[in-house]
C-alpha cells in the first residue's frame, strides 16, 4: 500500500512539473526548442522498447525530465507505470518493459541491480517474462567508470586497460544483471528548460566534483550542452570567460568541434556572445541572502524544478473544514507562465507588498464594472474577460499568502540580525575579528549551515581569516556540534570558502572598483542591480554588465587580474554564408535597435538573485542586450554549502534533489 502511494506521488510530481510549457517561447531565443529536442530523443528511445512499459526514475531526474515530457505524452507511448528508483523489489507492474532512467552513478547501479534481481525472482515464480532497459542521462557510464578506476583499480593495483576490462567484466558478471538488459542507451539531455530565459543542467554536485574531487566530468557535460545549443541556435561567434573552469570548458568545446564537425543544415546564429563564469570566481554571491521575491521563496521553502512546496493549512478556503486540509504540502509551479508571478518574481521583497496591493485594487475595480448599466456587447466583453479575471484573483490570493509566509520569517529577530551581519561583512565592517553574532549563533546551537555560511562570508569579504579567528571558530564548532564536522570544515577550506588571510585584500579593491556595495540604492524603484541583495551587487553580474558595454572588459584588466583563474577572450568562425546577425556584437550595425543576445553560463551553480539582476539589466530602457542564462544548478547559500558538507550529523540533511 505504501509503495503504491509512493508511486502515485511520483506520478503526480512528474505530471505537475510538466504543465504550462508555453512560457518557454517568450524570448528572442526560443528555449522551447531545447524542450522539443530532448522530447524527441526520449520518444525515440521509448520507441525501441516495443510494448507496454514501466519507467523507474532516478529520483533526481523525475522533476527535470518532467519538464521536457508530459505524462500524457508518455502514456501515448505505452508508459503505464512510473516508480522512483529505490532499493528492493519494484511494485507490481503487468508490463512487458522495465526502463531505468538514471544518472551514471555507481550507487544507483546497486539499486538497479536490486530491482532487476527482484523482478527476476518474480519471473521465475510467475513465468511472465519482462525486458529490461537502461537509459543513462546524459551520457553512459562515465562517472561509474571513474568511480571504478579511483576506488577499485588503485586498490587492486590495476595499471593496464586490458586488466581493467577483465575486472569490469568480472564485476558485471558477479552482479549478474548486465546480461539482463536488452538496451543500454544514452538519453543525452544536458539542459532542462526552466523558463524562456533560463536553463539548468541540474547537476547537484558540479562545484564539489570540480573543486574538491578534481573531477572535470561536469565541465565536459557543460561543453556538450553548449554544443547542443549551437546545433539548435547556430554558432556563437564570441566567447568570453573567467576562471579555470571557464578556460577548461572552452578547450573542451574546441576539442568537441574538431571531433564533431558541423554537417548538414546549419542554423543562423541567434546567440551573439557566450560568457562562461566559474563559480569559484565569485564565492560571495551564493552565500549572500537573496532578497528578491523568488530568491526568498528559494531561501525559505526551496524551489526545485520550478516548483515550491508550502504549508497546506495556509491555503485553505474559508468554507473548508478541518477534515478538508490535505496532509501533503501545497505544490505551486513558479514560472513566467503565470502573469502575476512574472511581474513580481524579480522585485525586492519590500516592493512586493505595494505591487500586490495595486493588483488587488485593479481586480476589485474590474469586478465592480459588472454593476454598471451595460449594453449586450459590453456584457459579452465582460464575460469573455471573466476567466482571466478569476485566474488573476486566484493567483493574487496565492501570492499574498506566500508573501505573508515570507514576511513571518523576514520580520524575525534571527533573520534581521543575520542579514545585518551579512551587510556589515559586505561593507568591510568588523571582518577582521571574531564576530559576536556568529558566537551567539553557535552558543544557541543554530543550524550549522547558517553558522558556516556567515563564517564563509566573513572569510571571503576579508580575503581570509586571521589564524586566531579561524582557530577560535573551528574550536567552537567542534565543541558545540561535534568533532565529526571537522571533515566539512576541511572541505570548505579546500574549496576556498574558508582560508587563512594573506597579504592582499582583493575584496576591498573589488568592492570599490566594481562598486559592489551601493548604500543609497532604492529597493522599490531600483536603478542598480544591487537591489537584489539590498546593498550588494553580485560580482558575476557586474562582470556581465561591463562585458556588454562598448569597451567590454578592456578597461577591467586590473580587476580581472584580482579574480582567480585565467581570462578567456576568443572567437569562433561562422559557417560559410552565415554572417553576423544584424545588431549583433560582431556586426557592422551593432548600434542598431536590434537587441543582442548574450548567453551567461554559470559553471558551479547560480542563484535566482543573479538571474533577477541579469533580467533587470535586459529590461532597462537603454539596454540593447537580452540575457539568456544557463547553469549547472540553481542554488542558494544553504544548498551550496550542503553540497560541500559531509552529511554526518543531524544538522546536515543531504542536499535537496
Amino acid at each position: 500500500m505504501a509503495t503504491t502511494a509512493l508511486a502515485r506521488r511520483e506520478h503526480d510530481k512528474i505530471d505537475y512539473c510538466m504543465k504550462m510549457s508555453s512560457h518557454l517561447s517568450g524570448g528572442k531565443v526560443n528555449v522551447a526548442q531545447v524542450q522539443e529536442y530532448a522530447r524527441k530523443e526520449l520518444l525515440q528511445l521509448l520507441g525501441k522498447c516495443d510494448g507496454s512499459k514501466a519507467i523507474v526514475w532516478d529520483e533526481s531526474l523525475a522533476g527535470p525530465v518532467g519538464l521536457v515530457a508530459k505524462y500524457s505524452l508518455l502514456r501515448e507511448n505505452e508508459v503505464l507505470k512510473m516508480f522512483p528508483l529505490r532499493a528492493g523489489s519494484l511494485p507490481p507492474a503487468n508490463v512487458r518493459n522495465i526502463i531505468f532512467i538514471t544518472r551514471p552513478q555507481l550507487h544507483l547501479m546497486d539499486l538497479v541491480a536490486d530491482n532487476v534481481y527482484g523482478e527476476a525472482r518474480e519471473e521465475r515464480s510467475s513465468g511472465y517474462k519482462k525486458e529490461f532497459h537502461l537509459f543513462f542521462v546524459p551520457r553512459k557510464s562515465l562517472l561509474c567508470e571513474k568511480w571504478l578506476k579511483v576506488e577499485w583499480l588503485a586498490e587492486w593495483g590495476i595499471r593496464s586497460s586490458e586488466h581493467f576490462i577483465l575486472v569490469l567484466f568480472w564485476v558485471l558478471q558477479n552482479r549478474g544483471v548486465f546480461g539482463n538488459f536488452t538496451f543500454i542507451e544514452e538519453f543525452s539531455c544536458d539542459l532542462f528548460p526552466f523558463d524562456s530565459d533560463l536553463m539548468s543542467m541540474e547537476l547537484e554536485s558540479a562545484f564539489k566534483e570540480y573543486y574538491l574531487e578534481s573531477d572535470p566530468t561536469c565541465l565536459y557535460q557543460a561543453a556538450q550542452a553548449i554544443m547542443t545549443l549551437q546545433q539548435l541556435f547556430g554558432v556563437i561567434p564570441r566567447i568570453s570567460g573567467k576562471g579555470p573552469a571557464a578556460k577548461q570548458v572552452w578547450e573542451l568545446m574546441c576539442r568537441l568541434a574538431r571531433k564533431q564537425p558541423v554537417s548538414g543544415q546549419v542554423a543562423q546564429s541567434q546567440i551573439d556572445h557566450l560568457l562562461l563564469l566559474d563559480r569559484g570566481v565569485d564565492l560571495l554571491t551564493p552565500l549572500a541572502t537573496q532578497l528578491t521575491y523568488e530568491g526568498l521563496i528559494d531561501e525559505i521553502f526551496s524551489i526545485n524544478n520550478t516548483t515550491a512546496q508550502f504549508p497546506p493549512e495556509r491555503f485553505t478556503k474559508a468554507d473548508d473544514g478541518p477534515g478538508d486540509i490535505s496532509a501533503e504540502k501545497k505544490q505551486i509551479i513558479l514560472n513566467s507562465g503565470e502573469e502575476l508571478f512574472a511581474e513580481i518574481r524579480d522585485k525586492n521583497f519590500n516592493a512586493v507588498g505595494p505591487a500586490l496591493s495595486r493588483k488587488a485594487k485593479l481586480i476589485s475595480s474590474q469586478f465592480e464594472e459588472r454593476h454598471g448599466e451595460k449594453t449586450v456587447q459590453e456584457i459579452k466583453q465582460f464575460v469573455a474577460r471573466l476567466p482571466h479575471m478569476m485566474a488573476t484573483k486566484a493567483s493574487l490570493a496565492t501570492h499574498t499568502t506566500i508573501a505573508e509566509l515570507i514576511k513571518e520569517v523576514t520580520d524575525s529577530t534571527s533573520f534581521l540580525e543575520s542579514l545585518q551581519t551579512e551587510q556589515e561583512f559586505m561593507n568591510g565592517i568588523d571582518t577582521d575579528k571574531v564576530h559576536p553574532h556568529i558566537e551567539d549563533c553557535i552558543a544557541q546551537k543554530e543550524p550549522l549551515v547558517k553558522v558556516l555560511r556567515l563564517i564563509c562570508m566573513q572569510s571571503v569579504t576579508n580575503s581570509g581569516l586571521k589564524p586566531k579567528v579561524l582557530e577560535h571558530y573551528k574550536r567552537e564548532i567542534i565543541q558545540t556540534y561535534g568533532f565529526q564536522h571537522i571533515l566539512s570544515l576541511a572541505n570548505l577550506e579546500n574549496a576556498g570558502l574558508i582560508k587563512l588571510q594573506q597579504g592582499s585584500r582583493q575584496y576591498t579593491v573589488l568592492r570599490k572598483t566594481l562598486r559592489l556595495t551601493v548604500e543609497d540604492g532604492s529597493e522599490i524603484a531600483p536603478t542598480d542591480i544591487s537591489y537584489v541583495h539590498s546593498v550588494y551587487a553580485p560580482v558575476s553580474v557586474r562582470l556581465a554588465q561591463h562585458l556588454v558595454r562598448p569597451n567590454g572588459w578592456r578597461g577591467l584588466q586590473d580587476v580581472l587580474g584580482l579574480l582567480p583563474g585565467p581570462t578567456v577572450e576568443e572567437s569562433q568562425a561562422l559557417p560559410a554564408g552565415h554572417g553576423p546577425r544584424r545588431g549583433s556584437i560582431s556586426s557592422q550595425s551593432s548600434q542598431s535597435d536590434t537587441p543582442r543576445v548574450v548567453l551567461v553560463f554559470f559553471l558551479g551553480g547560480c542563484t535566482f538573485a543573479e538571474v533577477s539582476a541579469l533580467r533587470f539589466l535586459s529590461q532597462q530602457e537603454d539596454s540593447l542586450v537580452e540575457f539568456l542564462v544557463a547553469t549547472t544548478k540553481l542554488i542558494n547559500g544553504n544548498s551550496f554549502l550542503k553540497s560541500l558538507m559531509e552529511p554526518l550529523g543531524p544538522d546536515i540533511p543531504p542536499p535537496r534533489q
